[in-house]
């Protein structure tokens, strides 16, 4: 009997625009906490995590998707937070304004409509965000640090599309593939 070979993957909708990396990077080398960076050009916003799931689903996933109608727009990243909380941070993250985080939303619920009759669900809302690092030890004065950093502008993305990507896991991070481009259609 054949094996089946589990694809991590997830819908996401990439960060391209070069001024926004270039800001990104800058941000992540002058602020003063311990943690790991993302590599710039990973950044992304996930719409939503498939996780481990076999070609068969994903290829299923793939069709869905392909299916989905939506018109291209403009997202302002501006914003820091930090997930779950301030006292015991797990991800420093970039957020949106309210009209392009309210359009992440609707994006991202397409998204969800397209792949819940397929067997993939989501197990929490979903909160438009961009993780730049990812914080393992315990970080003193971090509130006044992230201060530091609270009227930043990281600029407008223009969003033209989102990826089917597959993650797969090694000692160096993630690396990422496209599975997919799903390209605004209206």
């Amino acid at each position: 009997m054949k094996k089946k070979i589990a694809l991590r993957s997830f819908v996401a909708v990439e960060i391209s625009s070069e001024k926004i990396i270039k800001l990104i990077s800058k941000f992540q080398s002058e602020i003063n906490i311990n943690a790991k960076p993302i590599d710039p050009h990973k950044l992304h916003f996930t719409l939503q995590f498939l996780g481990e799931t076999t070609q068969e689903n994903v290829d299923r996933a793939i069709k869905s998707l392909n299916s989905i109608k939506f018109a291209g727009f403009m997202v302002n990243l501006k914003g820091l937070g930090v997930f779950p909380n301030l006292k015991f941070p797990k991800v420093l993250w970039i957020g949106t304004d309210k009209i392009g985080a309210s359009l992440l939303k609707e994006l991202a619920k397409k998204v969800e409509n397209a792949l819940i009759p397929i067997g993939f669900s989501v197990d929490k809302s979903f909160k438009p965000h961009i993780t730049v690092f990812r914080i393992k030890n315990k970080i003193e004065n971090f509130g006044e640090e992230l201060n530091k950093f609270e009227s930043v502008d990281f600029g407008n993305q223009e969003i033209t599309g989102f990826k089917l990507k597959q993650s797969v896991l090694s000692s160096k991070g993630s690396v990422y593939s496209d599975l997919l481009e799903v390209k605004a259609k209206i």
